[in-house]
């Protein structure tokens, strides 16, 4: 069984072991794959593991016949022609929950990051402030108290129910949005409409994968409803997020500010438009990339891999 792993590195830059996968076949590894190296280098794979690496339909029509599998080390798969893909008789499998706890923990870390200015307050003592302060104590920005404050959540997937547990150690309320209101919703949780959720949250935290239905639903008419204190938060999908008018916003003081790990575009041009604006935070696409998360998405993949070769794939999206 001759297995290619495309685009390895960003899951796996040699902090952990690729062995649940290397054991069940031959493995070749590439850290990053351009578009022009695809062919060759999975023309003879029976098996393709692959990240972000773009497998659309004239690829998945140029690939032999022998290539029956497409693993994505991602829960992500719109890299990925699934119409072709089952067209051609080939299974996709995705790899679901590895990183909640990771993604809602970075989710509070940008919230207490925009309440708090830890870092702000950090240099300004390594700037000596303090040991020449007056005062035994000061700070450089107001700071908000997380206690009380309504905390809407766009999306109550694994992710988002685990930010839900966070916000209510906080001791905050909690509204939500979800996609599928039938189902079993705690009785701590509020669901509510779209202006409700924009109209009523001190912050909002966007956790529901892209589609064409969402994409964009912050814009400018969205965040109008915003109270000019309310945070947002995203962690999901830069395209959920209309960039322009959300510019627009934390330039006029339309909301209190932004922490983002995701953009429309990634890595993003050195000119972006939400670069360098004070109240908004980004950070890398890596809300994801703790090790422990790391190490349990390899081990979904292998044990999406191995269900394969077994006659019961699991985790299949087509």
């Amino acid at each position: 069984m001759n297995i290619v792993i495309l685009d390895a590195y960003v899951t796996n830059p040699g902090d952990l072991t690729w062995e649940g996968i290397t054991n069940l076949g031959k493995t070749t590894i590439y850290d990053r794959t351009t578009t022009d190296q695809i062919f060759d280098r999975a023309k003879d794979a029976d098996i393709l593991v692959v990240n972000k690496v773009v497998l659309d339909e004239a690829m998945l029509n140029k690939l032999s016949p022998k290539l029956k599998c497409i693993c994505t080390l991602a829960t992500g798969y719109n890299n990925i022609d699934i119409k072709t893909a089952q067209n051609r008789g080939i299974t996709v499998c995705n790899a679901v929950g590895y990183g909640s706890a990771s993604v809602a923990q970075h989710v509070f870390a940008l919230l207490l990051q925009l309440t708090n200015n830890v870092a702000i307050h950090n240099q300004s003592v390594q700037n000596n402030e303090w040991a020449n302060s007056v005062d035994w104590s000061y700070w450089k920005s107001p700071m908000m108290e997380l206690m009380g404050k309504t905390m809407g959540v766009y999306g109550t997937g694994q992710i988002g129910q685990q930010v839900i547990h966070i916000a209510r150690a906080f001791g905050m309320k909690i509204i939500a949005v979800r996609k599928n209101p039938q189902k079993p919703t705690p009785e701590y949780v509020k669901l509510v409409d779209l202006p409700t959720l924009f109209g009523k949250s001190d912050v909002l935290t966007l956790h529901a994968p892209l589609s064409y239905e969402n994409t964009h639903i912050v814009n400018r008419k969205t965040l109008s409803m915003m109270k000019p204190t309310a945070y947002l938060i995203n962690t999901g999908r830069g395209g959920l997020i209309e960039e322009t008018h959300l510019r627009e916003a934390l330039l006029n003081g339309q909301i209190a500010g932004a922490a983002l790990d995701v953009l429309s575009e990634e890595p993003p041009p050195k000119n972006h438009l939400l670069l360098n604006i004070p109240n908004c935070i980004i950070t890398p696409h890596q809300a994801w990339a703790t090790q422990e998360a790391r190490g349990r998405l390899i081990q979904i993949v292998a044990d999406n891999i191995e269900a394969f070769l077994n006659g019961k794939p699991r985790n299949v999206v087509n």
